[in-house]
């Protein structure tokens, strides 16, 4: 009791920390106090006072400009403001339209803009970045000094206050709702300790700045636009870090760098650096560099710059996670952590500044050099295949487009060696283009590296992720190729004609379960074929795979039932062909029992604290995005309490489910009895098994870091052997029975899954129980222990069975990982519409 009020004394009698360095400052600018209502650092803003005062800066400052580029998921305006000199600002356009010319090989002319980039906030609960953005905005435009108006002619200084408001304002109202008249540095007080899942991720609870490659979200695709539409030659990315440690700037642990960024971007960033010391130097803030933070996965804020063309520099500063706390080091107030962070946001542009020649000629070389490795490649670039699912295939394409990376489709048939590629399906993507190295970057299947030990994921592998066929062609398809890159086009499909005995699409697209879901929803009756056969239609005999949709006249129940089906194929665009006899050519015939009934899904998405919310956030997100599913969200601690008779399907994510006890599992029992279907992920899966609803067994984590010898290690081991004993994000092939219903409309019998667990679950030896397998070398791309390859190889990755009138579906994989894995998303959304259309029984109820 003693302590808290000393340090509650301590933390009124702190001296006030100098935001601003000192400096004379334009009275006609708004001082941030005047527009917040009080001192930078005593409360959080929200986001719409930043964007207030931004609109007032531009407002009253000619060295600004605010634009908003975009809008988060909860409709907060994603904002950008520009500060250069006057003069700058009058040709801006053309300031950006030479500094893009390098990318093209044209030479920058002499006395250019620097073009310097900082982002804020990409983590909504390290609110000092925002705040320094705000700090850094004012002191551009307001202080009046010989060295800032050099900076505003020398450079064009772009300010991304918040890349991350839905986030922020999570946050934000939870510290100042828990803010007293006093501020409590207590770090159990209630202020420091953020509910689940806190303000770190995005609406979806995804972490955007694994974001950057990957563009799933509103937000990340509108930084990336403006990125490309600028190509800075440096990138500032701020963070926070744990409350015990001092101030972070890269460079990182050098043995962690992406073998592709070229050495001269390393060495720039350690002359940036010098920079930044000598200003925390002055304020006597302690910092450290080197020692913590890879530059590996090029989908970060800080790495995604060095494979694009500019320096990307990581910094973090310790949190104090609201207004006060104390830390080893003494009480942290936020208006230090913010004070520190506006010291490295100038100590960046100083550097910038002061070597902008330098960074400008390396960007030059960066895409010269770039070409001559291109051309020095024993392969020309990759072809992409994808015969069935244009959705999916296209979404890849549009990725690849936002990125600058262009793809040329076959305009007619060519062979390659044995691989024979077909027009309207298989499109060529070129290494000779100047985002060459994040091309060969994205599509990397490489499985070792100099230094095994990752911050984050190993591998990420675009066309793995979005099961599309890739293979490296030796030589160019040339006169094959279209003339110009692939653009989306709308296309419009013919809508179905009237009066015909019934109607039926295709389950292979990605778009498929969409338009099931809108047909379930509007009252329409569907059947889901169990095998495949041939219908005649008005164009004559079509083939129809398993799994495709069959909509019977004779079975609707609403007078507008036909126009319901129109509406809805239009707006997803897919081809629904008119039957018009019951009698097939081929297969089932259209009563057969053959086509079982599909209602409309009731999910229920366990989701709280003890649940992974970023998993669960995954599943959310996908769910809405390809089965057009929102679900119903309870936390575990509820569970036992609901009415689980209104949902028909339950997912459980990964998680800590050791509160869940008999309660649970009985009322999970009784549920799935009366016919329910369960979907349980990674340690999910654990507690199913533990509690015998899942009948299966599993080769624990504790188990597979026993294959890892121990033997003969020193005690600066410690990190190399936790680095072998964990999967950082690796790829791996499982083979899948694609006569069942779990795997209808995945186009091959082979699918590329991405696993960053140890958790493994043992092959059934009941049959029908294996849904997939793991390859017998299953290993794709990443770093993995090579003892546990073998493991791997003999494991399952999708078991499925009854439990009495219910099914159980389980993986110790995340199919969903961070959004753009659409290939293995299938399984789940199968799982939704198919996961009472096969029947399998564990050996438990064999053996009985």
């Amino acid at each position: 009791m003693k302590k808290i009020l000393l340090l509650l004394l301590l933390a009124c009698s702190l001296p006030a920390v100098a935001v601003w360095p000192e400096a004379s400052f334009n009275a006609d600018v708004p001082r941030p106090e005047q527009t917040a209502g009080f001192a930078m650092g005593e409360w959080h803003w929200r986001h719409d006072q930043i964007q207030h005062y931004f609109e007032r800066l531009a407002a009253h400052s000619p060295l600004a400009t605010l634009q908003v580029i975009g809008y988060s998921h909860e409709r907060r305006p994603l904002l950008q403001l520009v500060v250069s000199s006057e003069q700058n600002l009058a040709r801006l356009d053309s300031i950006r339209q030479q500094n893009l010319a390098q990318s093209q090989g044209q030479t920058l002319a002499e006395g250019a803009p620097v073009i310097i980039w900082l982002g804020y906030g990409v983590h909504g609960n390290e609110p000092s970045a925002t705040h320094a953005a705000v700090a850094l905005a004012y002191y551009l435009t307001a202080a009046q000094n010989t060295e800032v108006e050099q900076w505003l002619d020398e450079a064009v200084i772009i300010i991304q206050p918040s890349l991350n408001p839905d986030g922020h304002d999570r946050f934000s109202h939870w510290v100042n709702m828990h803010r007293g008249k006093t501020p409590v540095a207590d770090p159990q007080h209630r202020e420091h300790v953020e509910p689940w899942p806190n303000g770190r991720p995005n609406h979806y609870w995804f972490d955007l700045n694994r974001d950057w490659l990957l563009l799933q979200h509103p937000e990340s695709q509108a930084r990336i636009s403006e990125y490309h539409r600028w190509l800075p030659q440096v990138l500032g990315d701020f963070h926070e870090m744990g409350t015990n440690s001092t101030y972070f700037f890269q460079p990182g642990i050098p043995s962690r760098n992406y073998p592709l960024t070229p050495e001269r971007n390393f060495e720039l960033t350690r002359t940036l650096a010098e920079f930044h010391a000598a200003s925390l130097d002055q304020a006597k803030e302690l910092y450290y560099t080197e020692e913590s933070f890879d530059d590996f996965y090029i989908g970060k804020g800080s790495t995604y710059p060095d494979v694009t063309g500019g320096i990307g520099i990581l910094y973090e500063q310790a949190s104090s996670r609201g207004h006060v706390q104390e830390s080893i080091h003494g009480l942290l107030t936020f208006e230090r952590t913010i004070r520190n962070q506006l010291l490295t946001s100038l100590s960046t542009i100083r550097g910038a500044v002061e070597y902008r020649s330098e960074l400008q000629r390396y960007q030059q070389d960066f895409f010269r050099l770039g070409q001559t490795e291109a051309r020095q490649e024993n392969f020309r670039g990759y072809m992409l295949t994808e015969a069935d699912d244009k959705t999916r295939l296209h979404a890849l394409l549009r990725l690849l487009r936002q990125h600058q990376i262009e793809a040329y489709p076959l305009q007619r048939d060519w062979q390659d060696g044995q691989y024979s590629y077909k027009a309207g399906e298989s499109y060529f993507v070129p290494l000779q283009q100047a985002q060459y190295r994040l091309l060969k970057g994205a599509f990397s299947t490489r499985k070792n590296f100099p230094d095994n030990t990752f911050y984050d994921v190993s591998s990420w592998t675009l066309p793995y992720a979005y099961n599309i066929e890739y293979r490296q062609v030796q030589r160019d398809p040339a006169r094959a190729l279209a003339n110009e890159p692939w653009v989306e086009v709308v296309q419009s499909v013919p809508a179905p004609e009237a009066g015909a005995y019934a109607y039926a699409f295709g389950w292979q697209d990605q778009k498929a379960p969409l338009l099931l879901q809108a047909l379930l929803a509007e009252g329409v009756v569907a059947r889901m074929a169990q095998a495949d056969f041939t219908a005649v239609t008005n164009d004559g005999p079509q083939s129809f795979v398993a799994g495709s949709v069959l909509i019977p006249a004779g079975l609707q129940q609403e007078s507008d039932w036909f126009a319901r089906l129109q509406a809805a194929q239009q707006r997803f665009s897919l081809p629904v062909f008119a039957i018009q006899t019951g009698l097939t050519p081929q297969g089932s015939d259209l009563g057969s029992f053959r086509f079982v009934p599909v209602h409309l899904p009731q999910v229920l998405l366990i989701a709280g604290p003890g649940i992974n919310s970023t998993e669960a956030g995954e599943l959310w997100y996908n769910l809405e995005r390809l089965a057009g599913i929102s679900p119903s969200m309870v936390e575990p601690e509820r569970f036992s309490r609901i009415d689980l008779s209104r949902y028909s399907h339950i997912i459980l994510p990964d998680g800590q489910y050791q509160q869940w006890n008999n309660a649970e599992q009985e009322a999970l029992s009784r549920w799935l009895n009366d016919g329910g279907i369960l979907w349980g992920q990674k340690r999910a899966v654990s507690w199913l098994v533990q509690h015998e609803l899942l009948q299966a067994q599993l080769w624990q984590p504790a188990e597979m870091n026993r294959m890892i010898s121990h033997q003969q290690l020193r005690y600066s081991d410690q990190e190399a052997l936790a680095a072998r004993q964990r999967i950082a994000g690796a790829i791996f092939e499982a083979e899948l029975d694609r006569s069942h219903p779990l795997t209808f409309g995945l186009p091959r019998d082979r699918l590329p899954l991405f696993k960053n667990s140890t958790l493994l679950l043992q092959p059934s030896h009941a049959p029908f129980v294996n849904v997939a397998l793991y390859s017998e070398q299953p290993h794709l791309a990443g770093y993995t222990a090579p003892e546990f390859v073998p493991r791997i190889g003999q494991a399952a990755a999708l078991l499925a069975h009854n439990h009495g009138r219910g099914r159980v579906i389980a993986m110790t994989d995340n199919p969903v990982f961070r959004g753009y894995f659409k290939g293995s998303s299938r399984l789940l959304v199968n799982a939704i519409y198919l996961g009472r259309s096969f029947s399998a029984r564990p050996q438990a109820e064999d053996e009985e």
